[in-house]
């Protein structure tokens, strides 16, 4: 049996994505701050009480995880708030709060269970196409926009520093999907999302590593 971690498992694309691996056969385990009934109700192992941008919490989830091996590590944990260039100032605060979760959260949390990844595993950083340059036609979202162009550069240099060991390392993005995040508009559900998500998942390998992908299987642009 094929062992998957999720971080953000409590709600929205993350507790999609638990449901649909579970369903699959996997032993899903859902990381979260903050369990609700639904993860619950799915009967996976759930370690809550993690906070991704807490050095402590997070070498506290890898002793947790001692002795556990893990084929698939899906960084789906992620933060987006108002952002505006007159506002800048006054929410400094919230900006980092973003590159915090977004950009370092998926970073940190590989790193303290990179040892737990088996060799030729997966890791999946779930990001966003607002995250692209070449795609951006309209501006705003500033720091949200700035923390996923992060997190694609992070996850391009994880890719190149986890091929010897045959782990592949792939960007997705979920399309805009209906959830607490967007305040519940978009174009898909969040079970459509995790739907595709799972096939482009299914799809990475070491050929395709470092790839930046919407869950409908286009590629994007830087």
């Amino acid at each position: 049996m094929k062992t998957a971690v999720i971080t953000g498992a409590n709600r929205g694309i993350g507790l999609e994505l638990a449901r649909q691996l579970n369903d699959r056969g996997y032993r899903v385990i859902g990381v979260c701050r903050h369990s609700s009934p639904q993860l619950n109700a799915l009967g996976i192992d759930v370690e809550e009480g993690v906070d991704i941008t807490n050095a402590d919490s997070l070498a506290d989830l890898a002793e947790r995880l001692r002795g556990t091996r893990i084929d698939l590590l899906i960084n789906n944990a992620g933060l987006l708030r108002q952002s505006s260039l007159e506002g800048i100032e006054s929410e400094l605060a919230e900006w980092r709060d973003q590159f915090e979760v977004n950009s370092l959260g998926p970073i940190r949390v590989s790193s303290q269970l990179r040892n737990h990844l088996n060799d030729g595993g997966k890791v999946v950083i779930i990001t966003s196409r607002m995250g692209s340059i070449a795609d951006n036609t309209s501006g705003g979202a500033y720091a949200y926009r700035m923390s996923k162009a992060a997190v694609n550069a992070a996850g391009v240099s994880l890719a190149h520093e986890l091929k010897e060991r045959g782990i592949s390392v792939g960007l997705l993005h979920p399309g805009y999907v209906r959830t607490g995040m967007t305040g519940n508009t978009g174009h898909v559900d969040a079970s459509e999302a995790a739907s595709m998500l799972v096939e482009r998942i299914d799809e990475l390998s070491i050929d395709t590593t470092g790839s930046f992908r919407h869950a409908n299987g286009e590629h994007l642009p830087w």
